[in-house]
């Protein structure tokens, strides 16, 4: 999977729309193989985006877990750990 596409379910605060919306956009780059689509293709690509960001909301609202919800600083936190360890590797 694409590694820009983040994990939106059981966040405390639950994801913005704004975070559905880019993961929709990831994807369809993703699938199209394309970051930036011609004119010919702008509006199937924007209404597949829309349309895939609506889907997932749908998704997200019916999810449901018994896991405690995560909380996004301390995941940013292990994020970034993870990098740091994994990019100092690669630099040695």
């Amino acid at each position: 999977m694409c590694r820009n596409i983040r994990t939106l379910h059981n966040f405390e605060p639950h994801a913005t729309d704004d975070e559905i919306e880019a993961a929709a956009l990831q994807y369809v780059r993703k699938v199209s193989g394309m970051t930036k689509p011609s004119q010919a293709n702008a509006e199937a690509f924007d209404r597949a985006v829309h349309e895939i960001a609506h889907l997932t909301q749908h998704l997200l609202d019916e999810l449901v877990t018994t896991a405690p919800p995560k909380d996004r600083e301390v995941e940013a936190e292990k994020a970034r750990a993870r990098a740091a360890k994994r990019y100092s590797t690669m630099a040695g």
